[in-house]
């Protein structure tokens, strides 16, 4: 079942792991920093296409991101 909390804490890993900054991952999304910033904290979601966008710039899976799966590798 998805969680706001739980792809909010796997999108601020993966991005930590890339050794990346909100602000970089927004230009990536075309967003701003505090969208960026509510998504991790889990008090916001994004559109479908942002999820595909954040999925290929950091090669993780959308299950994974989005909790249905433990495994972060894309298939």
């Amino acid at each position: 079942m998805f969680s706001k909390e739980i792809f909010g804490q796997r999108l601020k890993e993966v991005r930590k792991k890339n050794r990346e900054t909100q602000d970089d991952l927004a230009l990536v999304l075309d967003v701003g920093k505090s969208h960026v910033s509510e998504m991790e904290r889990g008090n916001r979601t994004t559109t479908a296409e942002k999820i595909a966008l954040i999925c290929a710039h950091y090669r993780v899976s959308a299950d994974y991101l989005l909790g249905l799966s433990d495994d972060p590798r894309p298939r």
